[in-house]
């Protein structure tokens, strides 16, 4: 379902009882709301969630702004690395601000946020330029974006610049499987059918590279979030891989350091995704990090 959002249209999937609690997922770079694993949300569903998951702009089913062009990432990069201001298409702030639109839209005041990767940077913004819409937040393998943090491998920044062979399905997924290969957990290994299924789905649903190119520079524009999350509030949770190779989990020690009261949880084995495995973990933290809030409400 596509609802109007701050000037665009942002697609929803709406699970769970009416009066449970709300709880907002938004994924990371380029992904789609169907990352988030159906298992999770059924896990998150059966404590008592209201589960809304959102395709950023520029991703999935929502509004794709091609008419903004296609930054050049390259250029992009020089700036970034001189310390000069990036310039986007859009911001962070303004994927913050078409998540609070879903809410008016919903009609729901508050809402317990968790977000990955770029997800988390939204997230970031959301719990603190619009304290009252969110009860709780759990960040996921996300960052700062702070420079004195260790940035991705280079072979893993060149697997993301890459581009498929081709613009046939079957290019896409292998290029895509061979990213989430490089960027996933050692410790907990998809098999390579499930993940291929897993990428199909996806590329059926939507293939927008330029969308991902724009909201890259969003990331790159919106640079160092360090003082900005030090004026959260929100009960926080911290979630991170410890053998995360694109956002290394220094990231995740930064961050938690940053937000005043919030409890990190550093997961060996695990990389840049969501696996099986660790889904009943990632369920039970979301809702001990609402229980904390629900606490802090009542007293």
């Amino acid at each position: 379902m596509r609802i109007p959002s701050n000037g665009i249209e942002i697609e929803i999937d709406d699970q769970g009882p009416p009066g449970g609690e709300p709880l907002l997922l938004i994924m990371g770079l380029g992904m789609q709301l169907i990352a988030w694993p159906d298992e999770l949300v059924q896990q998150l569903v059966a404590r008592g969630f209201r589960v809304l998951r959102i395709d950023n702009r520029d991703a999935g089913l929502s509004t794709q702004l091609d008419h903004l062009g296609v930054p050049n990432l390259a250029w992009a990069a020089l700036r970034y690395a001189m310390h000069l201001p990036v310039h986007a298409p859009y911001g962070i702030a303004d994927m913050a601000a078409d998540a609070v639109g879903v809410l008016d839209a919903l009609g729901v005041p508050a809402v317990h946020v968790c977000g990955a990767s770029m997800g988390g940077m939204i997230s970031q913004h959301l719990a603190a330029t619009h304290p009252a819409r969110v009860k709780s937040l759990t960040l996921m393998m996300t960052t700062t974006g702070a420079r004195r943090l260790p940035q991705a491998r280079a072979h893993v920044r060149r697997a993301l610049l890459a581009r498929p062979a081709s613009a046939d399905e079957d290019a896409i997924v292998a290029h895509l499987a061979r990213v989430m290969e490089l960027i996933g957990s050692p410790g907990f290994p998809p098999s390579p059918e499930q993940l291929r299924q897993r990428l199909s789905a996806s590329v059926r649903r939507a293939w927008r590279p330029a969308g991902t190119v724009r909201q890259l520079a969003a990331i790159a524009g919106d640079g160092d979030r360090s003082t900005l999350v030090q004026g959260i509030r929100a009960p926080t949770r911290v979630i991170h891989g410890e053998a995360d190779p694109l956002v290394p989990v220094e990231a995740g020690h930064e961050l938690a350091a940053r937000i005043r009261g919030a409890v990190l949880d550093i997961v060996p084995g695990m990389g840049h995704d969501l696996p099986q495995e660790l889904l009943p973990r990632f369920a039970e933290g979301v809702a001990e990090n609402a229980a904390r809030a629900a606490a802090k409400a009542t007293a």
